[in-house]
């Protein structure tokens, strides 16, 4: 199992590869989603300018736009959570966003597991429920630390972190923003992984930090 990861600044966006492979080539990645603000506000997030590490697998042909939907995340805290899912009124307040495939469910976050482990949405194939997509934030992170550090700070809110990346291809990828820490998580067993790699590729590519100022 390798772990990769790339860093850059001052705006930085790390992505980090984890999989029994061991080869390795770097792709642009996203650019922040400029939405216009429905009222002003007063943060406005930088553009992230970086490059991720994947892993160098022959791609199967991606599949047609509309077999993907976009999700909106906002990021609550506990204590403003409902506890429900759907997307109806988040996208004028997301602080993510990322595409999911359609006929993957979401699974309902718990109060009490957004307080605990940071997580905030989470999707899955119904046919194999390892096979996942996920955000997890932690709040009091104004910067990027190095990789290391990072994932050690996840690691003491998911317990089985170090698990599930030691077990199965985990494309994670890592940014700040509004003094928070975003995490996005893709991963699969080796079975689905082969089956579905270009589907999971861009999953994890489409994940993106959303700059409400509406400015270039």
């Amino acid at each position: 199992m390798t772990m990769l990861a790339s860093l850059f600044s001052p705006s930085p966006l790390l992505t980090t590869a984890a999989s029994t492979s061991s080869s390795a080539t770097s792709q642009p990645a996203p650019q922040t989603v400029r939405l216009p603000a429905p009222r002003p506000l007063t943060a406005t997030l930088a553009a992230a300018a970086a490059a991720g590490l994947l892993l160098l697998t022959p791609a199967a042909p991606s599949h047609a736009e509309g077999e993907f939907k976009v999700y909106y995340g906002t990021a609550a805290s506990a204590a403003n959570y409902g506890g429900y899912g759907g997307n109806a009124n988040k996208r004028d307040a997301a602080e993510y966003v990322y595409d999911v495939p359609e006929g993957w469910k979401e699974r309902l976050v718990s109060k009490v597991e957004k307080g605990t482990n940071g997580t905030d949405s989470e999707f899955f194939n119904p046919r194999k429920r390892s096979e996942r997509e996920y955000l997890t934030f932690l709040s009091g992170f104004r910067k990027l630390a190095p990789v290391g550090a990072v994932l050690d700070n996840l690691a003491l809110s998911d317990v089985g972190l170090q698990d599930q990346i030691s077990s199965a291809h985990s494309l994670i990828s890592v940014t700040c923003a509004r003094n928070k820490l975003y995490a996005h998580f893709v991963t699969a067993p080796n079975p689905e992984w082969g089956r579905d790699e270009a589907v999971l590729r861009r999953l994890h590519q489409s994940f993106k930090t959303v700059d409400f100022s509406g400015q270039d």
